[in-house]
């Protein structure tokens, strides 16, 4: 019996193989299946439900608007000089005022009182000090009277000196008379020397009283005066033109001395007071200029003055007028303000749009060329006004967004059109 011969297997694919390729067809497919499907999380809406905006360069303006309101660009405040009572008031609130016109009266009967005994106190002191220079020119017209006298008596004492000189000498009196005599007018010449030593002292001295008890007078009626000014105080006077915007005063009403009872705006020019929000805080100084417009005329500012204080998270500003200013225009008047914060200069910008809101500027919807979808992309947006967002990078002008809300995009990457 011969043995069994082994036959050859001609099969190109063997039955061991067949695992393999399965395996390796599953990997293909699993593979080819990953590679085709859409990884991106797709959200479809329609269209029409949409803002879509183009993506412009040119210059942006940076500016903010604030709504001002015009003021006096001068107000000058009335305070009552001397208190009183309300006794009279002769000009309302808005009347046009010249310099002295009487606003209101007051009425004080106790400064009535104490400037008459004020009056009376310096006119007897005032009496007194003229008394008193009539009584130093007597004592003046005294001494010379006296310095008279002794002159008399001296010449006579003298004469007879003489005499009794050449009498003695003739042996005809006694020597006892003779030195007499010569006593007589030797005291009466020291006498003399004495008299007009006290008459000049005493000149001096009346010329220095004198001089001090009339600059005492001018003092007291330079007092009494001011006294008297205290009674016209009492009369509250315009101190410039202008026009009186503020009164706070009633009839019978008492006013403190002191008071602030009025405010007088001046009316040759105007300015116009806004607020702003801190967040602009570091990019506002003077000089920066604005401009709003009325009845298709353009009117331009300039920031003359920021304040200081922080207040419920804003601050003040004064703009002043840089050329005409509005016909017929009034205090209280309110204007939307676009002030400038910068140079313009040339950018890429997007149209302001509620996707800020939901992106925080980080990145925006943009449509395809094609038209039919918008993808998400990464941007970065610089400087903003009340129009355009700066775009520093990430978009190019030509290109289309989505400027409308994203809230109800969800996480979504690509929006698909109907």
């Amino acid at each position: 019996m011969g043995m069994d011969r082994i036959i050859e297997d001609k099969r190109l694919i063997k039955p061991k193989h067949w695992r393999y390729i399965i395996i390796g067809a599953i990997v293909l497919a699993s593979s080819l299946f990953l590679m085709l499907r859409n990884p991106v999380s797709v959200y479809k809406t329609e269209l029409n439900r949409l803002s879509i905006d183009n993506v412009t360069g040119g210059e942006f303006h940076e500016f903010i608007t604030v709504t001002g309101e015009v003021e006096p660009i001068t107000s000058i405040y009335l305070d009552a000089v001397e208190g009183g009572r309300v006794e009279e008031i002769f000009i309302e609130e808005g009347a046009m005022l010249k310099k002295g016109d009487v606003i209101l009266r007051l009425h004080n009967q106790d400064l009535k009182m104490n400037i008459m005994n004020s009056e009376s106190s310096l006119a007897y002191q005032s009496n007194e000090l003229r008394n008193t220079l009539i009584q130093m020119e007597q004592q003046k017209i005294q001494n010379k009277r006296e310095l008279l006298r002794i002159d008399y008596e001296l010449v006579r004492l003298k004469r007879k000196f003489d005499q009794n000189k050449e009498l003695y000498n003739d042996k005809l009196i006694s020597r006892e008379e003779y030195l007499v005599s010569e006593e007589d007018y030797l005291l009466a010449k020291e006498n003399r020397d004495l008299a007009f030593l006290k008459m000049t002292q005493d000149s001096i001295f009346r010329s220095n009283q004198k001089d001090q008890m009339d600059e005492n007078l001018r003092s007291m009626q330079q007092s009494l005066r001011m006294v008297r000014e205290r009674l016209e105080n009492l009369n509250v006077k315009a101190p410039f033109d202008g026009q009186l915007g503020l009164l706070n005063a009633e009839l019978g009403e008492a006013i403190n001395k002191g008071q602030r009872i009025g405010q007088i705006n001046i009316l040759e020019s105007f300015k116009v007071k806004a607020e702003i929000d801190e967040h602009y805080i570091d990019k506002i100084r003077q000089g920066l200029t604005g401009y709003f417009e009325r009845q298709q005329d353009t009117f331009n500012l300039r920031l003359k003055k920021q304040y200081p204080e922080v207040r419920d998270g804003r601050f003040e500003i004064d703009l002043v007028f840089t050329g005409e200013q509005p016909e017929k225009i009034r205090i209280g008047q309110t204007y939307n303000i676009k002030l400038e914060l910068g140079q313009p200069k040339q950018a890429v910008m997007i149209p302001r749009g509620g996707f800020f809101q939901a992106t925080g500027g980080q990145w925006i919807f943009v449509v395809d060329p094609s038209g039919t979808f918008a993808e998400k992309r990464n941007i970065k947006i610089g400087r903003q006004n009340p129009k355009y967002y700066e775009v520093i990078s990430g978009l190019e002008p030509g290109e289309k967004v989505i400027t409308s809300n994203y809230e109800m995009f969800g996480e979504n990457e690509r929006i698909v059109f109907k």
